[in-house]
């Protein structure tokens, strides 16, 4: 699997979110194209620590196991739950959002590899750098394969 941290990698997702348009449609789930990209930008904020989210007890329950199976080389299946606060439910200018996302994500290979230490994800738990790569590897071409893209 890719490597989120690798500017290369962060580049092709680059490539592919600039060919998203207002007029994109998902081929599954309930989101409309400005969802999607509020959606995984703040996701994204999230993993870089620029957003902080309330743990779920749930998580604190089932995270560790579910972690496990969110890492494994299958694509992540359609409609997956997700945090009550990364759902998004207004709209908005689906070009500023996106420029908003692309500056969200160059922060995986221009931070400090030290911004990724000691993250505490709200549902996952306590999650290494490596983990937060593949996850966030995964989500981003989750929405982006739901456009597409």
């Amino acid at each position: 699997m890719k490597d989120i941290f690798n500017q290369n990698t962060v580049a092709e997702f680059q490539t592919r979110i600039n060919n998203i348009s207002a007029d994109s449609t998902a081929q599954w789930g309930k989101m409309n194209v400005y969802q999607m990209l509020k959606h995984c930008t703040e996701n994204d904020k999230m993993l870089t620590k620029e957003r902080k989210f309330k743990r779920l007890f749930i998580g604190r329950i089932f995270g560790r196991l579910a972690l496990r199976t969110s890492l494994n080389d299958k694509p992540f299946t359609h409609n997956s739950p997700t945090h009550p606060d990364l759902i998004i439910k207004d709209n908005g200018d689906v070009e500023t959002q996106k420029q908003e996302w692309l500056s969200v994500i160059e922060g995986y290979y221009s931070k400090p590899s030290t911004t990724f230490e000691n993250f505490v994800h709200p549902f996952f738990g306590k999650m290494t750098p490596q983990q937060i790569s593949k996850f966030a590897y995964k989500h981003i071409d989750h929405h982006l394969r739901q456009f597409g893209v």
